[in-house]
């Protein structure tokens, strides 16, 4: 085993251009190199024939890095000596497994002071590595010290923890391989895309100031906020008050434009506050990146992140961030593209705003090699097949997906004591919105917060008649969400000792909360702590960055919704991995996988889609009786 860390500098910036192009850009060169064999001392080198004969001399030994993709794509781009995927274990990703923080800099303070990653490096590492290379001698042996350092910092909190196991590796290298084949861009969208936005910003800023009378100049001023605050009816002013703070962040401003109430949210505020959505929106940024991280090729690579999700594993997405491309796709793509390319006008054509015509081009943006195509594939309701599957109790539920009955309209038909032929359209929305809201112990909020979603705007007292109904409906579910707290607090109170509920397993040990699913994986709410005053679990949560002089890293409380939520994403997960390891195995081009939709490029569509359908309708061993379907289209561009 070798641990590995590069210092690097070049004249290509890797935070915009991505790690892909980085590694290949001519300037690009390796400062130094640490390294160690096993548990030996750490060894640095600047000489670059001495890189190369620490890899030629080891050509068995597994290369551990801190984000290895980086490690492995210097060694093949600028060493000139490409390997393996499969030698390369990463200690980011196991961090992650662990349920704990990505970055060296992160774990080593979730994990205690003693293993903090030495942050005077951050200095020298812009003054040697980034343009326009101001370092000394002097910082060029520091740099070599904080390379050693770093070296010793990943050895040292990767053998605390638990390891990947054989089958995390393995899903973790799919991962990878599926990240070096990228997935192509139609960078001349794109650049279309960013021209209509710069037009879109003049006039934007023109309305404001006409709406306001002058009193707004700029939709970023802080008076803009003001402004919209002193004009809100009560009602709309509480959604805009958070904890005493006024707020008019993309939650707020979706609750608001959704109030449809002239006295809550008048219409000139109601026009503000949409000119503010779309000066904001994201889309105009993800074009931007796609752009960036396009290599010359116009493919985009290294957007997947194993194991990102820190509570559940699942996969999330970085640099072009295609998990949270908006879903809704426009009609006709390929007739917006050609107006966008030429030039043409937009609107009102393609839609009544342009921030709606680029978001609903984000998915389009992405398109298959020349003479190929995509096949997309999502599963059915995977969450609402999966949590009733876990409880163990739950088959009722079950048998209506295995008979493909419309559980939208079985939700509706119970909570209105109704037979499923008199469902209306508005009645199965509302089934709809309880699915998706209740499943994890889901209150009046969640019903609320999801029906803004899909148009389903009920009173307090009829919203509250909902939830109780879907949990009518569905039995099974308040026992399993009582047995889950049940069994983790059980589990808190003693020490080594397994917990049942459904078909998970709850069990603390070394200090940390670990619930192990139905595949074997293992996941934990990291330091757990228990107050049994309260009945209540509370645990390090990863995701809460904490502020440089904090002293512990922030905590987050575990109750039963969460705790379902949480174990019904991380099976998702295991389902997807099983699917994209399976298609690895039999040599097909996966592409993109987002959310519970997997995506392969191919020159055989037929063959690919008969390949799906089997593997992603076919549970693991695991699993058995989890009854799964799947939708699968053809594709030009990527849609919905």
């Amino acid at each position: 085993m070798i641990w590995l860390d590069f210092e690097t500098r070049s004249e290509c910036d890797l935070k915009v251009a991505g790690v892909y192009n980085y590694a290949r850009h001519p300037s690009t060169q390796i400062l130094c190199m640490g390294f160690a064999f096993n548990d030996e001392s750490v060894n640095v080198t600047t000489n670059v024939s001495e890189m190369r004969k620490v890899f030629a001399n080891a050509p068995d030994h597994q290369i551990c890095a801190h984000n290895a993709a980086f490690e492995r794509l210097i060694i093949e781009h600028v060493l000139g000596m490409p390997m393996p995927i499969d030698r390369f274990y990463c200690t980011s990703a196991q961090a992650r497994a662990n349920c704990m923080p990505g970055s060296l800099e992160d774990v080593g303070r979730f994990m205690g002071a003693s293993m903090r990653k030495d942050n005077k490096g951050g200095a020298l590492v812009k003054k040697l590595c980034t343009p326009p290379f101001k370092g000394t001698d002097e910082d060029m042996k520091g740099l070599i010290r904080y390379c050693a350092q770093d070296v010793r910092a990943m050895r040292d909190f990767s053998q605390r923890i638990e390891p990947l196991s054989e089958e995390q590796l393995t899903d973790y290298h799919v991962n990878e391989r599926i990240n070096d084949r990228g997935v192509r861009v139609d960078v001349k969208l794109c650049k279309a895309a960013l021209l209509y936005s710069d037009a879109e910003i003049v006039d934007i800023q023109k309305r404001v100031v006409d709406i306001t009378k002058g009193a707004i100049t700029s939709v970023r001023s802080p008076k803009m906020r003001e402004w919209v605050l002193a004009r809100l009816g009560p009602d709309a002013r509480a959604l805009a008050v958070k904890n005493d703070k006024p707020s008019i962040d993309k939650s707020v401003r979706a609750a608001l434009l959704s109030m449809d109430d002239p006295d809550q949210v008048p219409p000139d505020v109601l026009e503000v506050i949409q000119c503010a959505d779309d000066m904001w929106a994201s889309s105009v940024a993800k074009f931007k990146r796609l752009e960036q991280l396009a290599g010359d090729d116009d493919r985009v690579r290294g957007a997947f992140v194993f194991a990102g999700g820190s509570a559940t594993g699942r996969a999330s997405s970085y640099g072009a961030q295609v998990h949270n491309f908006a879903r809704k796709c426009a009609d006709k793509p390929d007739s917006v593209r050609q107006d966008m390319v030429r030039r043409k006008p937009i609107v009102p054509i393609h839609g009544k705003r342009v921030t709606d015509v680029l978001k609903s081009m984000l998915r389009p943006a992405l398109i298959p090699a020349t003479n190929k195509k995509f096949v997309v594939a999502d599963w059915s309701s995977i969450e609402a097949r999966i949590t009733p599957w876990l409880s163990n109790n739950g088959q009722a539920k079950l048998d209506l997906f295995e008979t493909g009955a419309d559980v939208y309209k079985v939700n509706a038909a119970k909570t209105f004591n109704i037979t499923e032929d008199q469902v209306t359209k508005d009645q199965r929305q509302i089934g709809k919105v309880q699915e998706l809201a209740c499943g994890f112990a889901g209150g009046i909020g969640a019903f609320a917060a999801m029906g803004r979603i899909y148009g389903v705007d009920l009173p307090e007292t009829e919203a509250n008649q909902m939830v109780i109904g879907w949990r009518k409906a569905n039995d099974w579910a308040a026992d399993f969400w009582s047995a889950l707290q049940e069994a983790y607090t059980n589990a808190m109170r003693k020490d080594d000792t397994e917990f049942e509920a459904g078909r998970v397993k709850y069990l603390r040990q070394n200090r940390h909360l670990w619930y192990i699913l139905p595949s074997g994986r293992r996941l934990c709410y990291p330091y757990a702590d228990f107050n049994s005053a309260k009945e209540e679990v509370t645990y390090a949560k990863a995701s809460f960055k904490p502020s440089a002089d904090a002293k512990q890293w922030p905590r987050a409380r575990l109750w039963k919704g969460l705790a379902c939520e949480n174990i019904t994403q991380a099976t998702a997960a295991d389902i997807l991995r099983h699917a994209l390891r399976c298609l690895d195995d039999e040599g097909f081009d996966t592409v993109l996988h987002v959310h519970d939709e997997i995506v392969i490029e191919t020159d055989n569509p037929d063959k690919a889609q008969k390949a799906l359908e089997r593997i992603m309708k076919t549970p693991p061993s695991w699993a058995e009786g989890l009854p799964l379907n799947i939708e699968v289209s053809v594709m030009g561009r990527y849609g919905k």
